[in-house]
């Protein structure tokens, strides 16, 4: 099979078109035809080995070579074979995953606990745009952010790839959404359902005059302990990523953010994975996805030989929704 594969840390330049053994499955997993990947920050970040105090760590990509060869954690595409054990899926599914990689070449071995049934009403390329992103808006608005209905959400970053998925699920919980975005994007976030839009480069987001239950937090523009003029008494502050650095943002945000925690009126929670339930989490939202509650937004679409371009364009920072990757035709 063909793959882009990732042998040092550097720039899109770094990831060489290889050809490989396709992969055989183990206990617990299934190989999947690969037919559509997306690209992320996620991605970038791997491939830069950025932020650099993310590889003292556990878990980490790696502290002097990439640890993980072949990039792209987003997955839509068919079951061609089932490794021992499975019984959730069978040679033929059309699916859609998050897994630990393997986006970025024609065939990727995934465990069943991270797939689920592609959602009928997407095509491969809309579904690959779908798991990582959505299942963080999902976490960050449903279970760290616990919203209810009726309660009054900010989503600051509404307009990139998990904030127009927090849109989009908030508003579907029943919140009343206020969308912080660039002006370019106003319309594009009030058509995902938020009742008000902010423009960040003449509002400031901390001077928008009113209060709210829940603040999702993904441009990362101001430091948590700032949002507590927004939030109300026993509300909640979501911290999803942020701007990124060569050493340490976003996780010294993150890390700022929680110190401050224990001193505010209000709850503070990090949604950065790692993921769980994933299966569960992605049959919840292709159920909302087939009822026409939310949709992928698609900003750039790339064939496989381009995914070095790919990246470089999600790299600027100013994609709308997702940009996703076709690796097979139909």
């Amino acid at each position: 099979m063909k793959a882009f594969v990732l042998d040092s840390y550097g720039s899109p330049d770094a990831l060489t078109l290889t050809e490989l053994p396709r992969p055989v499955p183990g206990p617990g997993e299934v190989l999947v035809r690969v037919r559509a990947t997306s690209v992320q920050p996620f991605d970038w970040h791997l491939m830069r080995g950025e932020p650099r105090l993310a590889r003292l760590m556990p878990g980490g990509p790696g502290l002097f070579r990439p640890s993980l060869p072949i990039l792209g954690a987003d997955v839509a595409g068919v079951v061609e074979e089932i490794g021992p054990g499975v019984t959730e899926a069978a040679p033929g599914d059309e699916v859609y995953a998050m897994s630990g990689g393997g986006g970025f070449g024609e065939y990727a071995a995934v465990k069943v606990a991270d797939l689920a049934p592609k959602p009928r009403t997407l095509s491969f390329e809309e579904a690959a745009a779908v798991p990582m992103a959505a299942q963080t808006a999902l976490l960050a608005v449903r279970d760290d952010g616990g919203l209810e209905e009726g309660q009054r959400v900010l989503v600051n970053g509404a307009s990139g790839g998990v904030g127009t998925f927090a849109v989009q699920l908030a508003r579907a919980f029943g919140g009343r959404v206020t969308g912080v975005c660039s002006p370019a994007n106003l319309d594009l976030v009030r058509s995902l359902g938020a009742e008000e839009v902010a423009d960040y480069t003449k509002e400031d987001v901390l001077g928008l005059g009113r209060r709210f239950d829940l603040v999702v937090d993904i441009a990362g523009s101001h430091p948590g302990r700032a949002y507590r003029r927004l939030i109300r008494p026993k509300g909640r502050h979501v911290q999803v990523g942020g701007r990124g650095s060569r050493w340490l943002q976003p996780m010294g945000r993150m890390f700022g953010t929680l110190a401050v925690a224990p001193f505010l009126p209000h709850q503070v929670a990090i949604t950065n994975g790692p993921w769980k339930e994933t299966r569960r989490n992605l049959i919840t939202l292709g159920e909302l996805i087939d009822a026409g509650e939310v949709r992928p937004v698609i900003d750039r679409r790339y064939p496989f030989g381009d995914i070095p371009a790919a990246v470089r364009y999600q790299e600027e920072g100013h994609a709308r929704g997702k940009v996703v990757v076709t690796v097979a035709e139909s």
